[in-house]
């Protein structure tokens, strides 16, 4: 099994403070012979709805010096990932989280902005220092 991202237990605060339910850390996917960890899966019941929202998030962070080795790395894990989700839990919504420092440096670079469009990849970015999410990208 991986070992978690620097900011696993940030994410995991950042959603408990906004009301989410860890299900798994880390979220197991099994397809055909391979094993794959998404780092969590979380539930939120809303009582107006009287529904359920299901999430599965892959937490990443960014380094300086490999930014675009690690946004390379990462844009195949989640495609992986998703695909796998699809078709285990359609009902799972998958999202990758990043701080927002990371989302402003390379994700709302020009190459980040390519990436984000032609793969529609749902981010959740956080602040680092406070543990809350501050924004939802769909």
């Amino acid at each position: 099994m991986p070992a978690g991202d620097a900011y696993h237990q940030t994410v995991i605060n950042a959603l408990r403070k906004d009301g989410w339910q860890i299900q798994a850390d880390p979220m197991h996917l099994k397809w055909g012979r391979r094993d794959f960890f998404v780092d969590l899966s979380a539930n939120k019941f809303y009582l107006a709805e009287k529904g359920q929202h299901r999430i599965a998030v892959e937490v990443k962070g960014f380094s300086r010096d490999s930014a675009m080795a690690t946004l390379e790395f990462t844009l195949g894990q989640f495609l992986i990932y998703r695909s796998v989700l699809a078709r285990i839990e359609p009902q799972r919504k998958l999202y990758l989280a990043i701080s927002e420092t990371d989302f402003l440096n390379i994700l709302e670079e020009e190459i980040g902005q390519l990436i984000r469009e032609d793969y529609s990849i749902p981010l959740l970015i956080f602040e680092e220092n406070t543990e809350v999410i501050v924004a939802w990208k769909d």
